[in-house]
């Protein structure tokens, strides 16, 4: 991070320090932020060089809207005048509804929420490079992440692993790009930053980069209005929607889909029946373009990717061991995904990366395929990333170069002509589709802590990874005991 943004984040930082002796957690400061910025650089962008039309609207009343309309008040004026814009801007149509949508004032003492406009308002925000603007705030939601406490860890993807897929997938200019579950816009930021750097754009390409190349969703209101304005800190000007991407096709088609959807086994939605108790019913997602019924969200999502993509379009999904080897359902996916896509590449996940305790997952790499008698797949390359392999979120966090093995092992300069390794094995078509359930839980390097009690990982590494194995066979457990319980008949 460059000194210029490292200062500013630190500044912007310690002041959350002060709200939250007030109560107001990490995730409600950067949202509050996020109104208040955003009303700073669209008054900026008002005035000279730039002089644009103003994009925040008058009130109903024709009152003033804007970061002026607060500057001028104090204490309980303040407060009103804040109250009263969230409210009004909530109503827009466009971006600004997205970014105000459903929004309050979370900062209760009206003096603290003065000092905060007024270390708003000592930057030109518009005037700083775009990367420390969002050095800033990639900042604050990685603060945010680490946060556990307030649970937004799981719209977290680490960043040196977006980095890892998006250098093997290799977006280009011209592309439309999807994350049907975007979290803050980690995906799309990063695909951004790849065509960039890698690409010299014209004019008309640079204009659908900002405008056209990318499209988001995610199913928390909170999480979308945070995506929003990373991408628009970002110079990227482009829909991101809330809701549940899974009830609908949408009838979109994408170039390319990069997205990790949430963890967490099933779908389920609350039922209050008659006498007010509540019931939860496993959601599950009746769609003609679906291969498998089932309340397994993860599985929904990589039928909804495959869905998604136009023909030869590329995907990388991140997924959770049960879509490797589950039956049922998970054995039909696979099976169609196999048949009708080239399934080309898996990167098996080391644990200790996720925010989300207890995750062992997985990078699941295809392309969509055209109708075809003989199956797409012919081999399925896997990355073991995960055998002896010891991560921590503070300790020992995932780094770009722990990757940089796998990203030259799957050869993206041309994929086809690759070579085994210790950790990267070719499999068959016909060799998975004779495996139990054509499971894709494949491995085969030994456990080195198994043999070699002299060399193992430090006791608090071997604890969470201990509980990780725990909470993971848990989790399966719960998963069974749901499912049995839905296929046993209930008695009237």
């Amino acid at each position: 991070m460059s000194n210029e943004s490292s200062s500013i984040v630190q500044r912007v930082w310690n002041y959350c320090n002060v709200l939250r002796d007030d109560g107001v957690s990490y995730g409600d400061y950067v949202e509050q932020l996020t109104y208040l910025l955003f009303l700073k650089m669209a008054d900026e962008q008002t005035r000279p060089p730039f002089s644009k039309p103003a994009m925040i609207p008058k009130g109903a009343k024709g009152e003033d809207l804007d970061w002026n309309s607060l500057l001028s008040k104090d204490g309980e004026a303040l407060e009103k005048q804040y109250k009263h814009i969230l409210e009004a801007l909530s109503r827009d149509k466009n971006m600004l509804g997205v970014i105000f949508r459903k929004s309050q004032n979370k900062i209760q003492d009206p003096a603290k929420l003065r000092r905060l406009i007024e270390l708003i308002n000592g930057e030109t925000w518009v005037g700083l490079d775009v990367d420390v603007k969002g050095e800033i705030y990639e900042g604050l939601l990685q603060k945010n992440a680490e946060d556990t406490k307030s649970g937004a860890g799981q719209y977290f993807t680490p960043r040196p692993l977006i980095k890892a897929m998006v250098e093997v997938i290799r977006p280009e200019p011209g592309m439309t790009i999807c994350d049907p579950a975007c979290g803050t816009g980690g995906f799309l930021l990063a695909a951004h930053s790849h065509i960039t750097k890698h690409f010299q754009l014209d004019k008309e390409q640079k204009k659908f980069l900002k405008f056209q190349a990318f499209r988001g969703k995610d199913i928390v209101d909170a999480v979308v209005r945070l995506c929003v304005m990373n991408l628009y800190l970002h110079g990227i000007e482009t829909p991101v929607e809330g809701g549940d991407a899974l009830i609908a096709d949408s009838g979109e088609r994408f170039d390319m889909v990069l997205t990790n959807p949430p963890f967490g086994k099933k779908s389920s939605v609350t039922i209050v029946n008659g006498e007010g108790k509540a019931d939860k019913e496993s959601l599950t997602y009746q769609r003609q373009d679906f291969w498998a019924t089932t309340s397994n969200k993860q599985l929904n999502f990589l039928q909804h990717v495959n869905t998604l993509l136009k023909m030869n379009g590329k995907a990388a999904i991140v997924v959770p061991d049960n879509v490797l080897f589950e039956g049922g359902a998970g054995e039909t996916v696979r099976r169609k995904l196999l048949a009708t896509c080239d399934v080309h590449t898996l990167l098996r996940l080391p644990t200790g990366i996720f925010y989300a305790q207890g995750v062992k997952a997985n990078v699941l790499f295809f392309d969509r395929k055209p109708a075809s008698e003989k199956p797409w797949t012919e081999k399925l390359w896997i990355y073991e990333l995960r055998t002896n392999k010891h991560f921590t979120l503070k300790e020992n966090p995932l780094r770009y170069e722990d990757l940089a093995e796998f990203v030259k092992s799957y050869n993206p300069a041309n994929r086809h002509k690759r070579e085994e390794s210790e950790r990267f094995k070719a499999f068959g078509y016909n060799e998975i589709m004779q495996r139990d359930k054509v499971s894709l839980d494949i491995f085969w390097l030994k456990d080195e802590s198994l043999e070699d009690s002299e060399n193992l990982p430090a006791p608090d590494v071997l604890a969470k990874e201990i509980a990780e194995n725990l909470e993971s066979a848990l989790e399966q457990f719960g998963s069974i005991s749901e499912d049995l319980a839905e296929d046993v008949p209930q008695s009237s």
